[in-house]
């Protein structure tokens, strides 16, 4: 008899398409069959407050994780970006997918850039991080909150409620909806989230047997380099109420990571980068940099 995965998963356009190419990947590459769970989480249904006042981005996987200890659901899949530093005792990440454009997407219907917004230019976003970075760049743009799955926020775009919005690159990609992309937001100016771009699988620590199912499924550069940036987030014990980035790269057995910590208006940027071969090495050394520099002062405000 053929063993069947369940595999839990968010209800969006985006975590479905997500959930669907993991599935395709375990039909293929292994012997279990597959059988998707969609759900709704707090954090989907919540929409009228931003994630910091919400408690964080966990919120995306309580109710995924509430399935597989109920034995609903043997596996979550999950955009990396939405996981926190510190998964709940009983978890584990068992493992990783290439990793898709990090970038942000700088996303309007007039303008190109940035640079090319006209004064006061109302942009969207509910993320801490695009805020910090936005008003850094231009201090008199008006950052009004904006959350939704990936279709509702175009919508909005397109309503007019807004002269720009920033998303993920890589969500856009995935939805084909890459002709929307004015410009993309990139290194060293500008820093995505942590493990932004990569898609994830999380099941129980107990069950070895999907772990050792998944692992020839998971990615090793991209498991090394958001190794990393979760060490950087998780030293600085970062979460949706503070505005952290990071992005690492691998290349020839050394981790290349950025990092940045910025206060919600902007007025501070703190920014630090490292290279070696241990992903928890580098994402700590940049993390110790940071908070030499003064970033706890930052942090403590959230």
């Amino acid at each position: 008899m053929t063993k069947k995965i369940i595999i839990a998963t968010r209800e969006s356009a985006l975590a479905l398409w997500q959930a669907q190419y993991v599935a395709a990947l375990i039909e293929k590459h292994t012997p279990y069959k597959t059988e998707l769970l969609p759900m709704t989480t707090e954090g989907d249904q919540r929409l009228e407050v931003t994630l910091s006042k919400l408690g964080g981005k966990g919120l995306f996987l309580k109710e995924l994780e509430q399935a597989m200890l109920s034995g609903d659901a043997d596996l979550a899949v999950h955009s990396m970006k939405d996981v926190p530093a510190e998964l709940p005792e009983g978890f584990t990440l068992c493992g990783v997918f290439s990793r898709d454009d990090p970038a942000d997407a700088f996303v309007s219907n007039d303008f190109g850039t940035i640079s090319e917004l006209p004064e006061n230019a109302v942009v969207g976003t509910s993320s801490l991080r695009r805020q910090a970075q936005l008003l850094a760049w231009r201090p008199d743009i008006q950052v009004k909150p904006l959350r939704g799955n990936v279709n509702t926020r175009l919508a909005k775009l397109d309503a007019g409620q807004y002269d720009a919005i920033i998303l993920a690159a890589a969500g856009l990609n995935r939805l084909s909806f890459n002709d929307r992309v004015a410009s993309r937001l990139t290194v060293p100016q500008w820093l995505p989230a942590i493990a932004q771009g990569a898609i994830g699988m999380e099941c129980l620590s107990h069950r070895t047997d999907l772990i050792e199912a998944l692992a020839a499924l998971n990615d090793q550069n991209t498991w090394q380099a958001i190794q990393a940036e979760r060490a950087l987030n998780a030293r600085l014990e970062g979460s949706c109420s503070v505005a952290i980035g990071g992005h690492a790269i691998v290349h020839e057995g050394m981790i290349s990571l950025q990092g940045g910590v910025f206060s919600e208006d902007g007025k501070v940027a703190l920014k630090s980068q490292a290279r070696h071969p241990d992903p928890l090495a580098v994402g700590y050394q940049v993390a110790d940099d940071l908070l030499d520099q003064g970033a706890r002062a930052i942090l403590n405000v959230a």
